[in-house]
Parts: C-alpha cells; sequence; structure tokens
C-alpha cells in the first residue's frame, strides 16, 4: 500500500476526529497494528495558527512516520498555504476535508458542503496540489458519498480529484444529510473504486473483523478507515489484521495488557494538554475504554469527578487491577461504539 512515494506497513488506517485523533491517540493506535493515521482537521484561517488548540494539533514532537495532516477551509490560496504551513511543521501527507458533516464547518461552506460547489472543490484541490508538488508531498481527499441521497456525486469528484493530482481518495459510505444515522452504504465506494486508478479507502461502520473483511469485499478498496470503534478498543486493529490474514478471530488482550496501554496512552496524553486540561479531555478516552465493562458505568462517574492527572491515573490503574481479578482476558462486551461526544465527529 503506497500513498504517492509513501509506503505504509498495512492497509489499516485510523480516521481523522476532532477531539479524538491527536498525536498521543494516533500513537497509541499505531503501537496496536494501525498503519497509517491522519491528525484532527486543522484550520486554514491563518489567524488561528498561533492558538493553542491549532499549536496542538499541529505538534508532531516524536510521531510514527507517516505523519499526516487534514486541512479544513474553502479559499482554495488559504488552502494551499496552509498545506505549506503544515509541511513546513513535519507532514508528510496533506488531507483535504470534505467529509465533515458538522454544522459548525458545514455552515462555512467547509467539510462535506463542498460537495455542493464541485467547481469550487476543484479549485481548491488543484491549488493544495500544486502548493505540495515542489516538496513531493502527497495530497488525499476525504469525502462522503454527496450532500445527500439525491445528490451523490462522489465518482464525479473522484474522477476530478485524480485528474488534479491527488494520489489516493476515502470514502464515508453516507451522505452528509446522514450524519452518522442509519447504515453505510458501500456501493458508491465500489463504484467510486471502479472509477479511478489511485488507491481508494472504504470508511464507515467497520467495527469488527468479520465486518472488515465484508466492506474489503464489497468495495474492492485497497484500505480500510476505522474511526468510532477505535474509540475504547485501540486493539481493532491488530485484531482486523489478524483475521484478514487467518480468517481467525484473536483472543481478547489480557486485562493487565489493556491496563498497560491506557496508562501509556494517558501519561503521554497528560504531557501534551498538561495537568489542567488533559485531566479533562481524558475522560472521554477513558470513558469509551470501561462503558462496556463490569462497573464501567460508575468507575466513569467517579472518574470524571477527579481533577488532577496522577489521582485520576491511580483511579485507572486501580480499576483494571481490581477487573482482572475477576477476568484476566478483557470481557468480549468491551468496544462496543458509544455515541461519540460531539467535537468527536469524524472528518
Amino acid at each position: 500500500m503506497h500513498i504517492g512515494p509513501i509506503a505504509l506497513p498495512n492497509r489499516l488506517f485510523v480516521a481523522p476526529m476532532a477531539g479524538v485523533t491527536d498525536r498521543p491517540f494516533r500513537q497509541l493506535c499505531k503501537r496496536l497494528g494501525a498503519g497509517y493515521a491522519v491528525s484532527e482537521m486543522v484550520t486554514s484561517r491563518r489567524e488561528l495558527w498561533d492558538s493553542l488548540k491549532t499549536s496542538r494539533r499541529a505538534n508532531h514532537d516524536g510521531e510514527v512516520e507517516p505523519i499526516a495532516v487534514q486541512i479544513a477551509g474553502t479559499e482554495p490560496a488559504m488552502m494551499a498555504e496552509a498545506a505549506a504551513y503544515n509541511i513546513d511543521r513535519g507532514a508528510q501527507v496533506i488531507d483535504i476535508n470534505m467529509g465533515c458533516p458538522a454544522k459548525k464547518v458545514c455552515n462555512k461552506w467547509a467539510g462535506s458542503a463542498l460537495m455542493q460547489d464541485e467547481a469550487l472543490a476543484a479549485q481548491i484541490v488543484e491549488a493544495v496540489v500544486a502548493a505540495c508538488a515542489p516538496r513531493n508531498v502527497p495530497v488525499t481527499l476525504k469525502m462522503r458519498t454527496g450532500w445527500c441521497a439525491q445528490h451523490k456525486n462522489a465518482e464525479r469528484i473522484a474522477r476530478m480529484a485524480e485528474s488534479a493530482g491527488v494520489a489516493m481518495l476515502t470514502v464515508h459510505g453516507r451522505t452528509r444529510e446522514q450524519g452518522y444515522s442509519g447504515q453505510a452504504e458501500y456501493d458508491t465506494i465500489a463504484a467510486v473504486k471502479a472509477a479511478v486508478r489511485i488507491p481508494v479507502v472504504a470508511n464507515g461502520d467497520i467495527d469488527s473483523p468479520a465486518k472488515a473483511a465484508q466492506v474489503l469485499a464489497a468495495t474492492g478498496a485497497d484500505a480500510l478507515m476505522i474511526g468510532r470503534a477505535a474509540q475504547g478498543r485501540p486493539w481493532i486493529f491488530r485484531e482486523v489484521a489478524h483475521f484478514l490474514a487467518t480468517g481467525q478471530e484473536l483472543s481478547p488482550p489480557p486485562t493487565r495488557q489493556v491496563r498497560d496501554w491506557l496508562v501509556e496512552h494517558l501519561q503521554d496524553h497528560y504531557g501534551l494538554y498538561g495537568d489542567y486540561t488533559g485531566v479533562r479531555t481524558a475522560r472521554k478516552h477513558i470513558g469509551w475504554a470501561v462503558h462496556a465493562l463490569p462497573g464501567g458505568g460508575a468507575f466513569r462517574a467517579r472518574m470524571n469527578r477527579i481533577e488532577h492527572c496522577d489521582e485520576q491515573l491511580a483511579a485507572v490503574t486501580d480499576y483494571f487491577d481490581e477487573l482482572a481479578l475477576a477476568h484476566p482476558l478483557l470481557p468480549r462486551a468491551v468496544g462496543a461504539v458509544a455515541e461519540p461526544a460531539p467535537e468527536a465527529q469524524a472528518a
């Protein structure tokens, strides 16, 4: 699997999700079997680049390569400038966001709203590719099947993007109108795959190894992108890899191993955000990890009142140590996909 000149270790990708796929979470997923991860979306508005939020999103210190950054906006020149800005800060792949369904993004005609204006979408793609090509940085594009059921234009946009020099396409099998409701459909992804020669990535409702195999078979896609199912269960990538290679389900991980993964993730998370913000932004990750486990609801309620990182880390360690006594292997119930927080929508 390649993105332009960049070789990837496998075809299992982490979806960009605002408020979730920061550097610590991407690192965790890569350690647990993901071959590629895309950052949270970075705004193309120059006046926001010095904000703490954007500076954290542009922080790739120690990140396992390749480093992929998603950019969002509506002005071709600004998007080109944002691409160059992120390349200067370590980006090795630039991803254009045409898939985010969030109202605050679409109301500004960014994200999936761009699929309604194919001329503007083409101008943006051409400008970003022109900015990246001299740096030998490939450009990718993530989109939906269309704006609504009556306006599915993913194939046309895919052909346009390929002609403009985009190196890879990712398609979420829903329209913007659907948001995350209903079931993802894969016929459109298959049609996009048949329409272009560049790699196509299937995204949407991939929540188990068996579903991953089904989606590959249904779409003919070159790779799979997993988002919400990795929240609280980042080892899904190694489970999928094992199933695709052997046809067999991988045994659940040892509970104490899950504890260690979560502790490592939290320590990295605190290092990026500091004590005050770190303890608060970590709550959703811990909540996803425990919500389907025995006593998880009560623990989450108690954990959400903790105000300091060291106390939060100790509580998580104690919870998993107690759980391990009764369940040496993590119960299969873990990983049922929770409803995402408002800021945790896949882009």
